[in-house]
């Protein structure tokens, strides 16, 4: 009985995230209430509670839910020992990143949500430190990347790794934000790949 209990709460749980993203996504986070993402999960207000403190709270255990499993593949390739070039893990991880956006409908949803409706106002106004840590994270990474590529010898001469990583950044931020913008109608997706070994090649010894 413990056990189906556990499960029956962690696939409410599963619902709520679930409910949050299909809400968020069609309203807005600002304007999403507890109580509607209660009603699409088909559960009271008061399981939202049971598992989340608060809307914010949902809204970071969404991105999460989604965003493990995908950094886990990129940080797979980007750091992976199969390459012997480091700016070729970077632009295989690039590549892989708009691979899964390209996918799953799901990422892409979250992306939307993060990128396009969500407002840091009223309860999410203290919050936006934490929903700016992934590109934090993603900065930080491939400088560590890049600085093993100068290090190398691999880096063209005359860049610096921290204004390369910036630039990558960039670049990456900028391409995502057009990519879902378009809604994949106008062949972006299929020009990404070969924008992202240009990118990469402008970096290249």
């Amino acid at each position: 009985m413990a056990r189906k209990t556990k499960e029956d709460a962690e696939k409410t749980r599963q619902d709520l995230i679930e409910a949050a993203r299909t809400v968020f996504h069609q309203h807005g986070v600002s304007r999403s209430t507890l109580e509607k993402i209660a009603q699409t999960a088909g559960v009271t207000r008061g399981a939202v509670y049971w598992h989340f403190k608060d809307k914010a709270a949902l809204f970071f255990a969404m991105r999460e839910d989604v965003f493990a499993p995908m950094i886990a593949r990129t940080d797979a390739v980007l750091f992976s020992e199969h390459y012997d070039n480091p700016l070729d893990a970077i632009e295989a991880s690039l590549k892989m990143f708009f691979c899964v956006l390209e996918e799953s409908k799901v990422v892409r949803q979250v992306f939307e949500i993060l990128t396009a409706r969500c407002e840091y106002v009223d309860e999410f106004a203290s919050v936006q430190a934490e929903a700016a840590r992934p590109a934090r994270e993603f900065l930080s990474k491939i400088e560590r990347v890049y600085q093993l590529a100068a290090d190398s010898g691999l880096l063209r001469t005359g860049l610096h790794p921290i204004a390369c990583a910036q630039d990558t950044w960039a670049f990456t931020s900028g391409v995502l934000h057009l990519f879902l913008a378009q809604q994949m109608d106008n062949g972006l997706a299929q020009q990404i790949p070969q924008m992202i070994s240009t990118h990469m090649g402008l970096r290249r010894q």
